[in-house]
């Protein structure tokens, strides 16, 4: 039975694939889109999690001043308010990932696709090779759960991670180090 997949044009973006069908990324809400200062101000006053944002992000103001910013919106407000306003806002529009699960951290993977170390070149999870089997629960995988957490796990970064702390750990560095320079890769988790 196949576990959960990802694809992509290096084994990076398969890896990021794959990890997006199984944690929530960070990512930023469809209906924080408000550019000015007035938009987002009436949008973050609209919920409790705004002004919970607001006061995180040190705004602090008379009820009347706020009820003057939020009746006019060419009122001459600050930039260091504007700021503050804008830093709340950026804060609500984001949503927080998921933390890696023990499934991604101590699971199988099968890695498909060109794999060489040293001499040995080949594609592998065909007829002729076998994927390249990898057990995660022997590597660390706190600092690709730090960038996954801060939204900044680019494929390149992952690839490199998932090289050096993953596979080196759970099967050594190989004959000359593990290189993955096709242009199509597939990752199941079992």
């Amino acid at each position: 039975m196949a576990g959960p997949t990802g694809r992509g044009g290096s084994l990076g973006a398969a890896l990021n694939d794959l990890l997006r069908t199984q944690v929530t990324p960070r990512h930023r809400l469809s209906t924080y889109s408000a550019k000015h200062w007035h938009a987002q101000l009436s949008q973050l006053t609209g919920t409790r999690r705004g002004y919970e944002a607001l006061d995180t992000a040190g705004l602090d103001v008379r009820p009347d001043t706020l009820i003057k910013w939020l009746s006019d919106p060419e009122y001459n407000v600050r930039r260091s308010y504007r700021g503050l306003i804008h830093t709340a806002y950026e804060n609500v529009a984001f949503v927080a990932a998921e933390p890696l699960t023990d499934t991604v951290k101590n699971g199988q993977y099968e890695i498909s696709g060109l794999v060489k170390t040293g001499n040995d070149e080949r594609e592998r999870g065909n007829r002729r090779a076998a994927p390249l089997r990898i057990d995660a629960s022997r590597g660390d995988w706190t600092e690709i759960e730090a960038l996954w957490l801060a939204g900044d796990l680019r494929d390149d970064d992952f690839e490199d991670l998932f090289i050096d702390e993953i596979i080196v750990s759970d099967i050594g560095a190989g004959t000359d180090g593990w290189e993955f320079s096709g242009s199509s890769y597939t990752v199941e988790l079992r």
